[in-house]
Parts: structure tokens; C-alpha cells; sequence
């Protein structure tokens, strides 16, 4: 994302990168490219809840209108996902709804599929379930492992994503209802 918007290709601006991972090279990335970073430590809150209210805080002060989550390995609570309904996206490894949470790739392989790949949908409070917005298939190959696997559905998901706030930030992407629209 940070290398798209610094090609001028993603037509937004990054105002802020959130995590839970104080170490993570998304942080030390976002970091060195000047963009805002706010960490915490979810066992430092008493809820799930008490911690997204600090990130709400968070998101309003930098006047946040897209949330692109990537890596984020945690459910949502309404007290996020209600204020940025339809304006709260996520990537996964896998083409939803089949193989949602962890481990997609090895999912797909153990299951003998014979097309894998990246979808980005709204968040919605459940696991992989909000409404798909794009899609991109990556061929499992006989001899995949789910680690081939994931780095093939990764070089998509890094085409993919930048591509689909792109759509935002020109407003071609309408939700009504469960079905996501176009312009």
C-alpha cells in the first residue's frame, strides 16, 4: 500500500497505520515512510472493547474515512465495525467464503482445490463473512505447499488491495445490502 501511494497510483493518503505488534516491519515500514503510527497492547485493556474505543479515538483525530485492515488477527467488536460500517475493508488469503480464518492456504491445499486466491471484503463483526467486494483466483499446483501457496495468493493480495482502495477513493464502490456495486 505505502509503495502505491508513493507511486501516486492509490489516489488516498495513508494518515495512519494501527497495530497490535509493536515490532511488526509494517510499523518500522510505515515509520520510516513518515506515516502515523499508533500501537497498543490489547492486555493492557480490560475488553476488546476498551481498546477499540482508544483506537476510535485514534481514527477520529486522524480523520480516518477508509480502515484497510491486513494482518489483524483479531474479531471486531460493534464498537468498531458499527462506525465504520461499509467503510471498513479486509484482505484474505483465500477466494471467501470458502476457507475463512487461519491457515487459508493450507486449508486449500489439504482440501485438494484446484483454485485459491485473494479476496477483499467488508468487515462486518464476523470471521471473513462481510460482503466481497473483489477477487483474484491463483492456481494451486499439484506440488504446492501452503507456504508456495501463500507466497503466490501474496504477490496478488499486494496487487490487489492497493487496486480496491483505489476504487474507493474515486468512489466507484457503493454496498447496498450484501451486494457491493461497481462504478
Amino acid at each position: 500500500m505505502l509503495d502505491t501511494a508513493r507511486a501516486g497510483q492509490l489516489g488516498a493518503q495513508i494518515a495512519l497505520l494501527v497495530s497490535d505488534k509493536p515490532q511488526s516491519k509494517a510499523v518500522e515500514r510505515a515509520r520510516a515512510a513518515g506515516v502515523p503510527v499508533f500501537v497498543f497492547t490489547p492486555k493492557e485493556y480490560e475488553s476488546r472493547e476498551a481498546y477499540e474505543r482508544i483506537i476510535l479515538e485514534e481514527l477520529a483525530k486522524a480523520k480516518i474515512d477508509l480502515i484497510a485492515l491486513a494482518g489483524y488477527m483479531r474479531l471486531l467488536t460493534s464498537v468498531l465495525v458499527e462506525p465504520y460500517m461499509g467503510r471498513m475493508i479486509n484482505i484474505h488469503p483465500s477466494l471467501l467464503p470458502s476457507f475463512p480464518g487461519k491457515d487459508a492456504a493450507g486449508q486449500a491445499v489439504s482440501h485438494g482445490v484446484r483454485v485459491s486466491g485473494a479476496t477483499v471484503h467488508f468487515v462486518d463483526g464476523g470471521m471473513d463473512t462481510g460482503p466481497i467486494i473483489a477477487q483474484r483466483a491463483v492456481e494451486v499446483l499439484p506440488e504446492d505447499s501452503a507456504v508456495e501457496l501463500q507466497l503466490r495468493i501474496q504477490e496478488q493480495e499486494r496487487l490487489l488491495y492497493p487496486e480496491v482502495v483505489s476504487w474507493f477513493a474515486a468512489g466507484r464502490v457503493k454496498l447496498d445490502g450484501r451486494q457491493v456495486r461497481l462504478f
